[in-house]
Formats: structure tokens, C-alpha cells, sequence
């Protein structure tokens, strides 16, 4: 008698790309309407505005990964979420410090976290399909220095933006108050970096395998 084989796995279906490009024009479109400062909207969403149009144009000879591509999103929203109401003000963040007692709003903390978390598997997948880093012990740390530099350019442009802006940058800073804050968003964004590569490395590996050979994927 012949077995019966199992039927070969399939991949999961991936999210068309037009679908994560869909969801983050639609919430920069929302968030500006009615934004608390219209300045302070755009300086907290311009990443997200001027990337945007950067992943489509490229997207024919350089598409990312579905993990890449949702972390994205994501990124972009919690950028539209801070823009709308100013990441000092935002009501979740209001919600949270009630309920545990905090002495600040801490969804600008949690913006910084995730400044890391996300551009970490944008760096890593960069660097893994255009250097001779991908599978290189130094992939890692490369990565977290990458993150940890991009978080000290933002540093310095609200160091910028508060020089020119005088106390009109204050929504735009959301120190509220506290003197270590810039120190704090580089701590936020090097937790974040480093546990998005713990975290998601192996999935991001298995994408990247899939990516060089799609057929491998459709087994």
C-alpha cells in the first residue's frame, strides 16, 4: 500500500504592498486634519511623508520584507498618532500615566523606543542584502551603532528646531519638564534596537532567505 504523502507547506500569504502604503497614506491624511500645531505635524510625520513615496518608487527593484514592511506601518503610525495630538498630549499616553501613577505622558518615550525597534530591521535588511555583512558577527552591532546614530541626528535636529523655535518648539520637544530627556530618547532607541534584533532576527532571517529565492518560499 502506498502512504499517503502530506501535502507540502505553503508560505503565508503576504500582505500586498499596496495595502501597508493604503493604511499609511489614509492615517497621515486623517492625522493632519483637525493636528493641534500644524508645524509640529509636520516635523513629527515628515519621516514618514518623505518615506512614503521613497519604498513605492523603489519598491520594482527593491521590495522589502513583509516584516519590514508591517514594522513600517507601524512606525508611521505611531508618527501620525504623535503629530495629531503632540506626543505630550496624546490621550493613551494621558491614560497610562493616570493609571500608574507616572509624573509624565510616556507615549514620547514609547516613540523612542520604537526609533529604534523598527529602523533596526531596516538597517539589518539593508545591510544583509548590500554589504558582505549578512551573516557576519559584526551584522549586530553595526546595526544597534547604526540606530544609535540616527537617534542622535534627531537629537540634534530638536536641539535645531528648539534654537530656531524658541519655546514654539516645546510641543515638538516633549521634554516635559525633564532635563535628562535627550538622554532618555537615545537609552529608549538603543532598548529598542537591541530588542528588535533578539526579538525578530530569525523571522527577519527566514524573510530575507525567502526574498532571495521565492520559489524556496512557495513550497
Amino acid at each position: 500500500m502506498t502512504a499517503v504523502q502530506p501535502a507540502p507547506l505553503r508560505a503565508p500569504r503576504r500582505v500586498p504592498p499596496a495595502v501597508f502604503a493604503g493604511v499609511v497614506a489614509t492615517a497621515l491624511a486623517v492625522s493632519a486634519v483637525g493636528a493641534r500645531d500644524r508645524t509640529t505635524w509636520f516635523l513629527e510625520t515628515v519621516w514618514a511623508l518623505a518615506g512614503l513615496p521613497l519604498v513605492v518608487l523603489a519598491w520594482r527593484r527593491f521590495p522589502l520584507t513583509g516584516l519590514l514592511c508591517a514594522l513600517l506601518t507601524a512606525h508611521a503610525l505611531v508618527l501620525a498618532v504623535g503629530g495629531h495630538y503632540t506626543y505630550a498630549r496624546v490621550p493613551a499616553g494621558d491614560w497610562v500615566r493616570d493609571a500608574f501613577g507616572l509624573d509624565r505622558n510616556p507615549y514620547d518615550r514609547f516613540g523612542h523606543l520604537m526609533q529604534g525597534f523598527v529602523p533596526a530591521v531596516l538597517v539589518r535588511e539593508l545591510l544583509s542584502r548590500t554589504s558582505p555583512l549578512r551573516g557576519s558577527r559584526w551584522l549586530a552591532p553595526l546595526t544597534v551603532c547604526a540606530c544609535l546614530a540616527f537617534s542622535a541626528c534627531f537629537e540634534l535636529l530638536e536641539w535645531l528646531a528648539a534654537g530656531i523655535g524658541g519655546h514654539g518648539a516645546d510641543a515638538f520637544l516633549a521634554t516635559q519638564g525633564d532635563v535628562w530627556d535627550t538622554q532618555w530618547d537615545m537609552f529608549c532607541a538603543l532598548t529598542g534596537a537591541v530588542l528588535s534584533l533578539l526579538l525578530l532576527g530569525r523571522v527577519h532571517d527566514r524573510q530575507l532567505a525567502a526574498l532571495r529565492n521565492p520559489a524556496t518560499a512557495r513550497r
